[in-house]
């Protein structure tokens, strides 16, 4: 079986290549070639030969020789199957196992194809030690893509912790913020209230006042309309009457009452509730409100300090758990501090050390 397989493999073999058949030509003497050896052997030549009887074709384009192809391939493919499962890899041009290695190559070849032309002055070495060696060779290029992987594994967990951190900070952030708004806005609601206060005490004064001299008003037009009306009642009177109380008559006539004095001073001072309102109630403010000329960097301290919410002053606690960004310091137990302005001229930020024997400080 085996030798009918091997004299089988000959005729199916090209001549100036030996290896099985690829896409072979046949030419008019009947004589067949691959495709590749033919056009390698007619090269450069104004004749066309058959390389091995020399008769010349008269072609320059043999047609492909169908047949002979379809039993190339079906002898490479019965080949190929024939080892049962979990058998050694065969050959796909001779169907042989590959038990040797070209080490020119890079690849594993069987016993046919080190005596190929193609594999010509090759150097060839048994397919378990290149396998060995070569193993060897992936190994240690392997470790550092496996020290790589931990780096970018180590990167990664550090990107998820900060992703966490960064919803945390802006959640603490945010409450800080709306507590400091909170208590802004609760500093002007008491002063709104205040203000109000102080115009309407203004307004029930300045009101007391006008109803007094309203009401003074009133009695006054009330005594001297009687006055008025009895003189013309008297002047309407029978002379001898007339006459009798003439004198009494005259002198209530001729009583003169000043003039009813106008009020001065009875108007809101608008301008002591508004004038440069929003210049005194923020001149009040900073009476609530501490200014700090350096501000710490949370994002910069040693994960043993902890920072202030109001980032003015720093304490030494038991590390916490924060992301290992490049600002921050892993060693010594410092953090940066720099001016509270973000607009004008800035001067270089400043560390500020908590030693060891010191368990706060504050600027």
């Amino acid at each position: 079986m085996a030798s009918r397989s091997s004299h089988l493999e000959e005729d199916l073999s090209c001549p100036v290549c030996c290896d099985i058949f690829k896409n072979p030509m046949v030419l008019s003497c009947s004589h067949s070639f691959c495709k590749v050896c033919l056009e390698e052997s007619w090269k450069g030549k104004e004749t066309w030969e058959c390389p091995l009887c020399r008769r010349r074709s008269s072609k320059q384009e043999p047609p492909c020789n169908l047949v002979l192809k379809n039993l190339c391939e079906a002898f490479v493919q019965e080949k190929i199957q024939r080892p049962s499962a979990g058998s050694e890899v065969i050959c796909s041009l001779h169907g042989e196992k590959l038990k040797l290695f070209c080490q020119e190559d890079k690849q594993p070849v069987c016993l046919v194809c080190q005596t190929s032309r193609k594999h010509s002055n090759h150097k060839f070495c048994p397919v378990d030690e290149a396998a060995l060696d070569c193993k060897e060779e992936v190994q240690t290029a392997l470790k550092p893509l496996q020290e790589k992987l931990k780096v970018f594994s180590k990167v990664k967990l550090t990107c998820d912790q900060t992703a966490e951190h960064i919803k945390t900070q802006a959640q603490h952030t945010e409450r800080q913020i709306k507590d400091v708004f909170e208590k802004l806005h609760q500093f002007l609601r008491e002063e709104e209230k205040a203000r109000i206060a102080a115009l309407k005490e203004e307004e029930e004064q300045k009101s007391q006042i006008i109803k007094k001299k309203f009401e003074e008003m009133n009695r006054e037009i009330s005594s001297l309309s009687d006055t008025i009306r009895a003189l013309e009642e008297e002047l309407r009177a029978e002379d001898v009457s007339f006459l009798q109380n003439f004198s009494t008559t005259l002198k209530r006539a001729q009583c003169i009452l000043p003039d009813p004095k106008t009020v001065s001073g009875v108007l809101i001072d608008v301008s002591k509730h508004l004038g440069n309102l929003k210049f005194r109630v923020w001149e009040k403010m900073q009476g609530t409100v501490q200014y700090s000329p350096i501000i710490l960097d949370p994002n910069t301290a040693q994960p043993c300090l902890l920072l202030s919410d109001d980032l003015t002053s720093v304490r030494r606690i038991n590390t916490q758990k924060l992301p290992d960004n490049t600002e921050r310091f892993d060693y010594y137990s410092c953090v940066v501090g720099s001016e509270g302005f973000t607009s004008g001229i800035h001067f270089p930020p400043s560390e500020a050390e908590v030693p060891d024997y010191q368990s706060s400080a504050g600027l």
